[in-house]
């Protein structure tokens, strides 16, 4: 027994040496370049119809529960896999008529998706999109769980337009998880773009997926961080929407609105909404249907803890047209896609 303890502490002592002299440090800002070949620089229109959802890289669908959120399972069956990720390319399509669709967690090549591309698998899909990727999760070697570990993961978020984007950046969230925590953990961004549109004007298009797993000090940190830019975009004069899993309930979320017949549960809420954003600045989620369910058990309506983590916040120059949750019952991931239509004011 003393033998294997010695052998596993010594593998530990080697992943967080090997970890630390491979640790991915991405710059504060970073242009992006576009993939596609779309040629439609002008937005010429006031609706804008936009879809945002945390596809779980095609490896989080219903029948799965996670290790880390108190499962047991830490990767899907191939044939899962890419069962899910043919839904996820589905429901895709049907909604291939949007101007915009923000997605996050998609692996590029990560042992938990079994090395497959699944970024250059979803441009191709969508070639009447141009489409940019931020990498937001680069390990060499997860060591966890000891028995069955995660491996490599080389994964991100992506943005896909119907126009071309004047310009596209990367922009990392300041701070993290505390050493050596942060070695195995994601170093979270948002991607930041703008389009120019009939009038002249500007129009920012943010896609943020925000920490998990903490306290909640990272996670108001990056809300401020993203408070900071939208104000700064709004006194230009631009239009600004910010849209993705914020891994924070929206202000004013309620768990006893939620009618789908799931079991509604909170996560952390954004709170002090009149002091989160000046007057006129609007929080546009579905509050009937849940965006996010609860890892610790495959997905059985009714019992499994459901919440709201996806959802956009909108510049006062935007009007709300409708926006919904389309509930897929967590088929696919373990978030639900959540489309909006806003008018440009």
């Amino acid at each position: 027994m003393g033998s294997i303890l010695t052998i596993v502490v010594v593998l530990l002592v080697l992943a967080i040496l090997f970890a630390t002299l491979s640790d991915f440090k991405p710059p504060a800002r970073q242009i992006l370049k576009p993939a596609g070949k779309i040629n439609k620089n002008l937005i010429a229109k006031n609706q804008i119809d936009l879809l945002t959802w945390n596809i779980g890289y095609s490896g989080l669908g219903r029948e799965m529960d996670f290790f880390y959120d108190g499962g047991k399972k830490v990767r899907p069956t191939h044939q899962y896999l890419n069962e899910c990720f043919e839904g996820i390319k589905n429901v895709l399509q049907q909604n291939d008529s949007l101007d915009f669709i923000f997605l996050q967690e998609v692996d590029k090549k990560a042992r938990r998706s079994f090395h497959e591309n699944q970024v250059e698998m979803l441009a191709e899909l969508m070639p009447a999109f141009e489409s940019v990727f931020a990498v937001n999760y680069d390990v060499k070697f997860v060591p966890l769980p000891l028995n069955n570990p995660m491996g490599k993961v080389l994964a991100g978020m992506m943005s896909f337009s119907k126009y071309n984007a004047r310009s596209t950046e990367r922009v990392s969230f300041e701070g993290n998880f505390k050493w050596p925590k942060n070695l195995f953990m994601l170093d979270r961004c948002f991607i930041i773009q703008r389009f120019l549109l009939g009038s002249g004007k500007v129009i920012v298009m943010i896609n943020t997926h925000n920490s998990a797993f903490d306290d909640g000090t990272l996670r108001k940190a990056e809300f401020n961080i993203l408070k900071q830019t939208a104000n700064e975009e709004f006194r230009k004069g631009n239009y600004v929407i910010i849209g993705g899993d914020w891994n924070l309930n929206p202000p004013d979320y309620q768990t006893e609105a939620i009618k789908s017949g799931d079991v509604g549960a909170g996560n952390d809420v954004l709170s002090d909404a009149g002091q989160l954003m000046p007057d006129g600045w609007q929080w546009a989620f579905d509050s009937a249907t849940p965006s996010n369910r609860f890892l610790d058990e495959p997905y059985q309506k009714g019992r499994t803890k459901t919440t709201i983590l996806d959802y956009f916040l909108l510049s006062p120059n935007i009007r709300l047209i409708n926006i919904k949750t389309i509930d897929l019952g967590f088929e696919f991931s373990d978030h639900n896609p959540v489309k909006m239509s806003v008018e440009l004011r």
